[in-house]
């Protein structure tokens, strides 16, 4: 599953996201969600959440 819907996303979920310094070479980094940030129901680069342990990126797969 991508991860451009919010409803699709939970806290507590693992995710793979890809963090800003990381998009020209598309490396994603595993991690839980701890907060969601995106308000929008809906977001075409992903939803942005912060992961448990400070890392802020958007979601490009739920696992």
């Amino acid at each position: 599953m991508d991860g451009t819907k919010r409803a699709d996303i939970n806290i507590g979920a693992r995710v793979k996201v890809v963090q800003k310094q990381d998009q020209r070479s598309g490396k994603l980094t595993d991690g839980v969600v701890e907060r969601i940030l995106t308000k929008s129901s809906n977001h075409h680069h992903g939803i942005k959440v912060l992961l448990e342990g400070g890392i802020v990126g958007r979601v490009k797969e739920i696992l």
